[in-house]
């Protein structure tokens, strides 16, 4: 009888335990939000969707939809092509750390290294997060496969070199 109840009472306990746990994963959260759809346009495009939904823990900065119109709109019309794939996942997969970074942890850290390659450097100025030049003006969104922190920029590969594409001197 005491056994159980021991077992009652441990699965009552892991039960309430997953009750707490985010239900969505990072595609599902961000598509919910609807400040990022740019952004997952382009995640479609570059089919990473599979991934970002996939186990994971994955942490994403996200850019939003007025971060997109701010990125030079010719180079991101030529990205969604899909002679240009490649180059749309090193630019998205630029946004994404493995593991989970909460915001209180990256103000922590001077740089990470982003699933595509090259470097993320930290910064924080007056208290807020900065991820290389961008803003991070929502933090710590929890999936169920990983965080997602909402920036105010696009973030540019320092792995690549220059692209050249039609209308575009630079990457």
């Amino acid at each position: 009888m005491k056994k159980l109840l021991l077992s009652v009472t441990a699965l009552l306990i892991s039960g309430s335990l997953l009750i707490g746990a985010p239900k969505n994963n990072i595609i599902d959260t961000t598509m919910e939000a609807g400040r990022c759809e740019t952004l997952i346009r382009a995640v479609k495009a570059a089919g990473l969707v599979d991934t970002l939904e996939g186990e994971g823990p994955f942490t994403v900065f996200a850019p939003t939809d007025e971060a997109f119109k701010r990125f030079w709109p010719e180079t991101l019309k030529n990205l969604l092509k899909p002679e240009n794939k490649d180059k749309l996942q090193m630019l998205l997969t630029y946004h994404v750390i493995s593991g989970k970074v909460r915001a209180k942890k990256a103000k922590k850290l001077e740089m990470a290294v982003p699933v595509s390659g090259g470097s993320l450097k930290f910064s924080v100025k007056n208290k807020e997060l900065y991820v290389n030049y961008a803003k991070v003006v929502k933090t710590d969104i929890k999936t169920s496969n990983g965080i997602i922190h909402v920036i105010d920029a696009v973030l540019i590969p320092n792995t690549m070199k220059v692209i050249r594409t039609p209308n575009v001197d630079h990457f």
